[in-house]
């Protein structure tokens, strides 16, 4: 006890929050953000129209901007939104969705989040924190039964998965190399999920080779946050979290997501929020997020104030979110969880969903323990798609979507403000397609059903026709690639 209570003293680095304050306050501004929402109720037609223009030229959207689109009730207006959505994620990304599993670590935690299952006074949760052994196991599944080639890894504030431990298992990880159909397994990209670290740990992983480092700050409004996070916890300081991304940036990584737990406070708050946040990374360092997430509150073991909340998001109003943030930061990949269902899924997948989760377990071990039902006491929250990276990549073929694997950009540099120009621009979207291509064609080969298997060649015709038309010098080189990938060759790119 007296261990973890010296941890937890010292974790903060005041002088890791100082440097970033301007005049002594962060760049939330509650009022502020309030007075934009509401002055710019029942916003002018035409200068909604300007704003789609703006979005589609993947510019950054201003806080009044934002706040008209929030207000948008029109139906009509509304439908055009989506069909800017749709085009903004094929200018900037193309057609391809990149796939990814969580792989959660371990489940203590020195906080105490009243919305969390995982808190620490929450006796009803068994608690583990996977082995060097069980985390080789969870990567054999993973990458080596079914195909994922990215990860996100998920840690808990805790001593028990400080930064060594954090260093030490995405080693593992990356070392784990398993023989499949036709080819080998192996995880090339690991994101990371973890609590706010400070600059020098941060370099750390950096030379470990992470992935985009996520923190989400769950609410960006001080009074929720303060009351939702108790007081004498780490997560208790606003600004210790609010600042992650900065440290990070600071400190090298490349790629940085940011994201608010929908359903903590009012919604269109968060929103808000996101956008200042992006703001903010734009003006201090000229790259914004790489990655925005907007999941919801779904329920957990022994935690009633899931139920309790009065901000709960509709359907409806979960679909504005997707729609206004896509536009507001229209060159961000923007993460559909697997806490939503098939359905919902499905559906917003066409207004600008770059990245999906399958196959997903989020109890530890789960995946290697081969459990097939969800057990509250083992895991954060309930998952509401359930369905099998081989099922996820049909039906996004049906739709006409390619699944990428691809993960060549981050060793071929194309990250931090590289990629926010070839974003912006467009052409990042072409390399997209080349590497989609050839990394699907991989995963077809080692892992897909044979139904899967049928309906992803023949999407990758119609790729391939595309490709002949709109970059002819590159399309010999694609069906060379290919051939080599039949072959047996494989991590083929661009």
């Amino acid at each position: 006890m007296l261990q973890v209570e010296s941890w937890v003293k010292n974790r903060i680095k005041e002088d890791e929050i100082e440097k970033y304050l301007e005049d002594g306050r962060d760049f939330i501004n509650d009022e502020e953000i309030w007075e934009k929402i509401n002055r710019h109720k029942n916003p002018d037609k035409n200068w909604i129209k300007e704003i789609f223009d703006k979005a589609l030229r993947i510019e950054t959207l201003t806080p009044d901007e934002t706040a008209a689109l929030i207000n948008v009730e029109d139906e009509d207006l509304i439908e055009e939104m989506r069909q800017v959505a749709h085009k903004i994620k094929k200018k900037v990304y193309d057609n391809r969705i990149v796939t990814f599993a969580p792989l959660y670590l371990g489940d203590y935690c020195v906080n105490n989040c009243l919305y969390c299952g995982f808190r620490k006074d929450n006796r009803v949760i068994k608690r583990k924190v996977l082995t060097e052994e069980e985390i080789k196991r969870e990567v054999e599944v993973l990458a080596g039964e079914i195909g994922h080639k990215r990860l996100i890894t998920v840690y808990g504030e805790h001593p028990t998965m400080n930064v060594d431990y954090i260093e030490r298992s995405l080693q593992l990880i990356y070392d784990v190399k398993v023989k499949v159909r036709n080819g080998y397994g192996q995880i090339r990209r690991c994101n990371v999920n973890a609590p706010p670290l400070q600059i020098e740990e941060l370099k750390r992983l950096v030379e470990v080779g992470i992935g985009t480092y996520q923190v989400f700050q769950e609410t960006y409004h001080h009074e929720t946050y303060e009351m939702v996070h108790p007081k004498e916890t780490i997560k208790g300081n606003y600004r210790w979290r609010l600042y992650s991304m900065h440290r990070a940036l600071e400190a090298g990584v490349d790629d940085v997501g940011i994201g608010a737990l929908f359903g903590l406070y009012d919604w269109r708050f968060e929103v808000m929020g996101l956008l200042y946040h992006a703001r903010e990374l734009e003006k201090k360092f000229g790259v914004g997020p790489h990655t925005v997430s907007f999941p919801r509150l779904e329920p957990a073991a022994n935690t009633p104030f899931v139920q309790e909340t009065k901000y709960k998001v509709s359907d409806k109003d979960f679909e504005k979110v997707i729609l206004v943030l896509r536009l507001a930061i229209p060159y961000a990949g923007m993460i559909l969880t697997a806490r939503e269902p098939k359905e919902i899924r499905d559906k917003l997948v066409h207004y600008g969903i770059t990245q999906m989760d399958a196959s997903t377990k989020i109890g530890i071990g789960a995946y290697s323990d081969r459990y097939t039902e969800q057990e509250l006491e083992r895991q954060q929250f309930l998952i509401g798609d359930t369905r099998s990276l081989d099922e996820l990549i049909r039906d996004l073929a049906k739709f006409g979507y390619i699944t990428s694997f691809c993960t060549a950009g981050y060793r071929c540099g194309r990250t931090g403000d590289l990629i926010m120009k070839l974003l912006r621009t467009g052409k990042e979207g072409q390399f997209c397609k080349l590497n989609a291509v050839l990394t699907f064609k991989e995963w077809l080969l080692d892992f897909a059903s044979d139904e899967t298997r049928a309906i992803g060649e023949r999407l990758i015709e119609k790729e391939l026709m595309e490709i002949k038309e709109k970059m002819p010098r590159a399309y010999d080189k694609v069906l060379e690639y290919l051939k080599r990938l039949e072959n047996g060759e494989r991590d083929l790119f661009f």
